[in-house]
């Protein structure tokens, strides 16, 4: 899905966020606002992986979006 859908229905993509990364809190959802390179940071800090590891679930999650 395109980035830019997403960050202009950041709320609503929120509930799929927390479905897939129930680690990352409200304030950090708050934060991310919808950019996608803050949302990748977020992931990798909430869950200590690496960075290409972040963007394939990123992406393989907002593919079914």
């Amino acid at each position: 899905m395109n980035w830019d859908r997403i960050e202009g229905n950041w709320q609503q993509f929120t509930g799929k966020v927390k479905e897939s990364w129930g680690k990352l809190t409200d304030d950090d959802l708050t934060e991310i606002g919808g950019k996608r390179d803050v949302m990748v940071g977020k992931i990798q800090e909430r869950y200590g992986i690496a960075k290409d590891e972040a963007e394939r679930q990123l992406d393989d999650v907002t593919s079914r979006y």
